[in-house]
């Protein structure tokens, strides 16, 4: 993947800058759109002399004028508790979802968007694609009309899109999501400030955990993929909070325990796993980063970054 110009919205986030950045690097040019809720233009600091920045919602798509190559959408409110919140999201996100698959439309571009595997809840491991989706809250119903809408402009259409089932991504740049930011760094935060993280219930509960980095892999190889259609980006690999709090400990060679408090949420997930049988045999994707190698550079990244860590939030 070489050249070509490209859109990325929520290109100011936690994943987005990641992938602006690679993009980057590959001598493509970026356009991102970003509305600052949960990304910073901090991330991208040190390449805001190579992109173009839109600022607001991702419908501004519609006002763009340039010939792209493709549209990578993340511009979406990545958070349960955000909708919660404000259940008018969900409008915002299918506003915003119809105005990015009509710019693809009258552009003839492709389009690749973040899912969540929150749309498994209640199947048994591994999540499969071919499962039925559960519709248990205001984000997985936001998330179900993107995956609908795109797969009606493609048949509708021809717009090619596709839609990656994120697993828990971990990894830098997750400074200004704070109390939203993946677990691996919230534990990773608490205790370098020497602070107890706080896990709900017993810390059994597990999650696929998958390196950002791994993640913006996906994006780029199902952009210029043959394959469509809807993916799990994951690991394929469980792993418990206690196991992931255990791990950090001995990085870092702290003494802190963490402290157990009772789930305050309802629906709350016990298990994820992805099965990537799929994104193995048709894209070509296999995550590479192993959590032990993931921690250990994400415990670099936030060591430089201490003071400004978003503990008490």
């Amino acid at each position: 993947m070489q050249g070509g110009t490209f859109i990325v919205t929520g290109g100011a986030g936690f994943i987005g800058s990641r992938l602006v950045r690679r993009l980057l690097e590959k001598g493509c040019k970026v356009i991102v759109i970003d509305n600052f809720h949960t990304g910073s233009i901090s991330n991208l600091n040190e390449v805001l002399d190579k992109v173009k920045i839109v600022e607001g919602r991702s419908r501004k798509i519609s006002e763009l004028k340039e010939e792209v190559s493709g549209v990578f959408h993340l511009g979406i409110y990545s958070s349960s508790p955000m909708y919660r919140k404000n259940p008018r999201l969900v409008s915002e996100i299918v506003e915003d979802a119809i105005a990015i698959l009509e710019y693809c439309k009258e552009a003839g571009c492709p389009l690749v968007y973040a899912s969540t595997s929150s749309l498994y809840n209640g199947n048994p491991l591994p999540y499969r694609e071919d499962m039925p989706v559960f519709v248990t809250d205001y984000y997985t119903e936001a998330r179900y009309y993107l995956e609908r809408l795109s797969e009606l402009y493609r048949n509708m259409h021809g717009v090619r899109s596709t839609g990656l089932r994120l697993f828990s991504v971990y990894g830098e740049n997750e400074i200004p999501k704070g109390k939203y930011a993946n677990m691996v760094s919230q534990f990773i935060w608490y205790m370098l400030k020497g602070e107890a993280p706080v896990i709900y219930g017993d810390g059994s509960q597990t999650r696929d955990f998958i390196y950002v980095e791994d993640v913006v892999d996906a994006f780029l190889v199902s952009m210029h993929s043959e394959k469509d259609g809807i993916f799990n980006v994951g690991t394929g690999i469980e792993t418990s909070f206690n196991q992931v709090f255990n791990r950090i400990k001995e990085v870092l060679g702290s003494g802190l325990e963490p402290k157990y408090v009772p789930c305050p949420i309802k629906n709350y997930v016990y298990r994820t796993k992805a099965d990537t049988t799929k994104a193995e045999t048709q894209l070509g994707f296999k995550a590479r980063t192993s959590l032990e190698d993931g921690i250990r550079k994400l415990i670099s990244y936030y060591k430089e970054k201490i003071d400004k860590l978003p503990l008490g939030e």
